[in-house]
């Protein structure tokens, strides 16, 4: 019996990712070089932040893409960069994988379990982590000692002073459930939401819920025209495909991301860390 084409599909692109990680592998293509990497500093007023948080530190990194452009020495030298910023947390916005998760999940544990941010690091899902395989997915954030927020919110402290860290699942697959995030969010104190798709936002931004939403999805179109920006706008990341945006009374932001997909190439849209600062407005 045929297979559906949309999995004909992924097993072509697997076994294209599969060859092209070879070559560059022989070639030696895959070295971390820093200066390929840019690192993003965005300062977030947050209305209600107690100053306890003041000056709070974000590192955000989106669409890793392992085995792809983003290799794992690619990927060991990231977390490095990350590691020197000296975040209070660290969160990962979703599409750790592309179209293979078995061959490359040890090495992606053994990276994540680098990181070190002072307090704790999070994550959602992406859909292309849902395609390879979720349960494993998540299996590997838990190995690696982060939270997996797909639905979920993560509380942190200071004294008395709270700020939580709110994810949904991936909106592409329809494994979102903004409905059961604000059931478990407290009903006051500073939120922020990581959801891998930007145009969610529009959603989120209606809840007045939220100060700050952090998504990635769209890599930037990999293709910036300087003074037009991003010709490339897949489903989700039409509306926001890159940078900073005000959504109402909340801040939305995408990330270009690490890796790439399908095609390995950026032209004026570097892989991006982005480190986000948090400010509370009595102190600023």
């Amino acid at each position: 019996m045929k297979k559906p084409r949309h999995i004909r599909h992924r097993a072509f692109r697997r076994n294209l990712q599969l060859a092209m990680a070879t070559l560059s592998e022989k070639i030696g293509s895959d070295q971390f070089e820093p200066s390929a990497f840019q690192i993003e500093q965005v300062s977030v007023i947050i209305p209600d932040l107690s100053p306890a948080f003041h000056g709070y530190k974000v590192a955000s990194i989106a669409d890793i893409h392992l085995g792809q452009w983003l290799t794992p020495k690619r990927l060991d030298g990231v977390i490095g960069l990350i590691n020197q910023q000296h975040p209070d947390l660290v969160a990962i916005i979703g599409d750790l994988f592309s179209y293979e998760v078995d061959r490359l999940s040890a090495e992606m544990a053994a990276s994540l379990n680098k990181l070190s941010p002072k307090d704790v690091s999070v994550a959602v899902l992406g859909n292309h982590d849902h395609w390879v395989g979720e349960a494993t997915v998540r299996e590997i954030l838990r190995r690696s000692g982060i939270i997996d927020l797909s639905n979920d919110v993560h509380t942190l402290y200071r004294g008395d002073a709270a700020l939580h860290i709110a994810g949904v699942d991936s909106v592409t697959l329809h494994k979102h459930r903004l409905d059961v995030v604000l059931a478990k969010l407290p009903p006051s104190g500073p939120a922020i939401l990581l959801a891998h798709e930007p145009d969610f936002a529009d959603v989120s931004a209606t809840t007045g819920r939220f100060s700050l939403q952090i998504s990635g999805h769209s890599h930037g179109g990999q293709l910036i025209v300087p003074g037009i920006g991003t010709l490339v706008r897949g489903p989700h990341a039409k509306k926001y495909p890159l940078g900073r945006y005000l959504i109402g009374e909340m801040v939305h932001y995408t990330s270009r991301g690490l890796g790439t997909n399908v095609f390995w190439i950026r032209i004026n849209c570097p892989p991006e860390i982005t480190v986000f600062t948090l400010a509370s407005k009595e102190s600023s």
